[in-house]
């Protein structure tokens, strides 16, 4: 199959020049630094399938595996369903007697499936984890990492009188903040129901207990969301993401909200582009006051020289 083209490893060095451009060579199973041609490593497992496919019915004839784990369900995908079709191998219809009989092995089926207390606490945490997700247009590697990292919370016993949907809401806030996919605890609240408060506490108890390396929420990372549910162009984005990365470097946004930046820096870069959005839109959308906007506001213009009328 060859080399593969551009897929360089950083994450190594080379112990003969240390350079850190390794390839793969997918064909031989070596690990090739790009510059002195030293071989790194060998006889690499590929973990790939050893068939290609190139429609559904092709893909469906030749795949000799079930679906991935997923740890986002109850038994990671893994569990044997029972269809409720009330069919036959064969396809042929159940009798009635065999319908019943079905619908009584599903029922049991079931309920043998979350027969422990754990089971059942994952039952309800991973429904919910789903819920909020969906809610909040959250992608689904990140549901994924939060629901391992449930699991892992569910083990060491950290769960213990504390609401399972402020654990859920909790280690879903700290997922986001982690893959730069940044959801403000004011959206987590709505989703879930509870306080802020409620899901602040929670969160610092799971960052302390579980060592959790969360950095600090960039305002830049707000941008595109609140530029986009507010119908700004790209233009507009741009500037809003240059405003921030200049209150950065001059160390404006120490000890304020991250939201509060964002907003601020949208709302003067749509002004500056004639692509002119009210205070109270602003705020709407990035669920702050005005009067957080205002005075972020004044900051960035005063601070950063901006010549821009409201």
């Amino acid at each position: 199959m060859g080399v593969w083209e551009g897929d360089f490893v950083e994450a190594t060095k080379c112990p003969e020049c240390g350079s850190t451009k390794l390839k793969k060579d997918e064909s031989r199973g070596e690990v090739i630094c790009g510059k002195c041609g030293l071989v790194i490593s060998e006889d690499l497992i590929d973990l790939g399938k050893d068939w290609r496919s190139f429609d559904s019915d092709q893909f469906e004839k030749r795949a000799r595996a079930g679906s991935p784990k997923k740890y986002v369900k109850l038994n990671k995908g893994l569990v044997t369903m029972i269809d409720r079709k009330g069919r036959d191998l064969r396809g042929n219809k159940l009798s009635t007697q065999g319908k019943a009989q079905m619908y009584r092995l599903i029922k049991w089926h079931k309920r043998t499936s979350v027969s422990s207390s754990m089971e059942r606490n994952l039952s309800i945490a991973l429904t919910e984890l789903r819920r909020i997700a969906s809610y909040l247009n959250i992608p689904e590697s990140l549901v994924e990492a939060s629901a391992l990292l449930y699991r892992k919370t569910v083990e060491k016993g950290l769960i213990r009188g504390r609401l399972i949907e402020a654990v859920v809401a909790a280690i879903l806030y700290a997922v986001c903040r982690t893959y730069q996919v940044p959801r403000t605890l004011n959206e987590m609240a709505e989703a879930s129901g509870l306080t802020k408060k409620e899901i602040g506490r929670t969160y610092r108890f799971l960052v302390r207990e579980l060592k959790f390396d969360v950095p600090l929420t960039n305002p830049v990372h707000y941008i595109p969301r609140f530029a986009t549910e507010l119908n700004l162009s790209g233009e507009v984005q741009e500037k809003g993401r240059e405003i921030i990365e200049k209150a950065i470097k001059k160390g404006l946004i120490s000890g304020r909200g991250p939201t509060g930046v964002a907003a601020a820096a949208v709302y003067i870069a749509s002004l500056l582009l004639a692509e002119r959005r009210t205070q109270k839109e602003v705020a709407n959308v990035a669920g702050v006051t005005e009067v957080t906007i205002r005075n972020r506001y004044r900051e960035l213009k005063k601070e950063l020289g901006i010549d821009v009328a409201a």
